[in-house]
């Protein structure tokens, strides 16, 4: 056979969009795996034009499904990011809005008992070790499609999916705040800049808008074609990955580790355009605004890891995300304004110690069947 057949499906989960393999189905060996990964991706090419991929880091994303060892957990779940410009296969962290699919993936493949009307799937992400718990409708024995819950760039509506995090507090270094502050200074080529590194779900360096010379409303287009703080914010990213121990060098952390730790600049509550529908969203609608960066790009809504790690930063007494928000002792519900929208996060700490920060997601399955990829010559 010229061509061989590797089982999966296409899912959208939240605002991003993945294939959703069982692990059974990949080969053992990490070589293996990782090139018959790229080949079903089209990676390397930022096209993706030989693959699934859907040309954007957003839509270059892999879970990896089976079950799970643990008595704690239903399934286990891997997390890859695949890049489009180097053979990198990155399991660096997790990715919050494809976390939202694997639910639903493993009640409609049968991994989990389907229990009506509500099932409560437990699930070990590989990458951190950590665990989160997904809350999923089920009807007539499959995970619910349809429902009247609407997030912020995802057109329509369908059935909610509730994902709590707390369980992943310290995902990548083991500890809320890996540095033990909450705000470091950092030596940059611009002069010292101060940021807070907080890890939960997925490990985050969030730094003042105004500090990278930005107002922190920008768009996509205004923030991608801005080479001077593109590099800055990378020179940020990977200082902070050097700093956590992710990486041995900045270099090193650009090359090995492109998507963890994310990077995010925040300011106070503020209206501004979503470049999406070109609706003004409101100041009084969000309790302040986030732009994040996700693979040396804007990410044009706001990952979903990224969601849970903000909420808990911005209960945290001190850090830059908890000093622009006057309010936020008084709310449980905090509302993040990003590019496309706003996403909420209801989130509870006392100290560091994280008792939730959970946010709702939607996800539906879009295809199933088989990818073609060329056989060994």
């Amino acid at each position: 056979m010229e061509q061989k057949r590797v089982p999966l499906v296409i899912m959208r989960g939240g605002t991003s969009k993945g294939l959703y393999i069982k692990a059974n189905d990949l080969p053992k060996d990490p070589k293996e795996r990782d090139d018959l990964i790229l080949r079903l991706f089209g990676s390397p090419d930022i096209r993706q034009i030989d693959g699934l991929g859907g040309a954007d880091a957003l839509t270059s994303k892999l879970a990896i499904i089976g079950p799970s060892d643990s008595p704690d957990a239903d399934v286990d779940y891997t997390f890859a990011q695949i890049s489009l410009k180097e053979r990198v296969v990155d399991y660096g962290g997790n990715c919050g809005n494809i976390s939202s699919g694997v639910g639903p993936f493993a009640i409609d493949e049968s991994m989990v008992a389907a229990v009506e009307p509500v099932t409560r799937v437990r699930i070990r992400n590989t990458n951190t070790g950590k665990m989160l718990y997904a809350e999923v409708e089920v009807k007539d024995g499959k995970a619910r499609v349809k429902g009247d819950c609407e997030i912020a760039g995802v057109p329509g509506t369908g059935s909610p999916i509730q994902l709590d995090f707390a369980g992943t507090a310290g995902a990548a270094t083991g500890k809320v705040l890996p540095t033990g502050n909450v705000v470091d200074v950092l030596e940059t080529s611009k002069g010292p800049i101060e940021v807070s590194i907080v890890d939960v779900a997925n490990p985050c360096v969030f730094v003042r808008a105004k500090d990278v010379g930005m107002k922190g409303t920008e768009t996509p287009a205004e923030i991608d074609g801005n080479a001077g703080l593109l590099a800055l914010l990378e020179e940020i990213r990977s200082t902070c990955c050097v700093k956590i121990g992710m990486a041995k060098d900045p270099a090193g952390a650009t090359q090995n580790s492109p998507a963890f730790p994310m990077v995010a600049f925040v300011t106070e509550a503020s209206d501004y355009t979503d470049f999406t529908t070109g609706k003004t969203i409101r100041k009084d609608e969000v309790d302040f605004v986030s732009r994040l960066m996700f693979m040396q790009k804007l990410h044009k809504t706001y990952a979903g890891t990224a969601t849970a790690c903000t909420g808990a930063a911005a209960k945290i007494k001190g850090t830059i995300v908890n000093q622009v928000i006057p309010h936020i002792d008084s709310i449980d519900t905090i509302r993040i304004g990003h590019p496309a929208g706003v996403i909420p996060v209801v989130a509870a700490v006392e100290g560091t110690e994280v008792k939730k920060t959970a946010l709702v997601r939607t996800a539906r399955r879009l295809m199933e069947g088989y990818a073609l990829v060329p056989g060994e010559d």
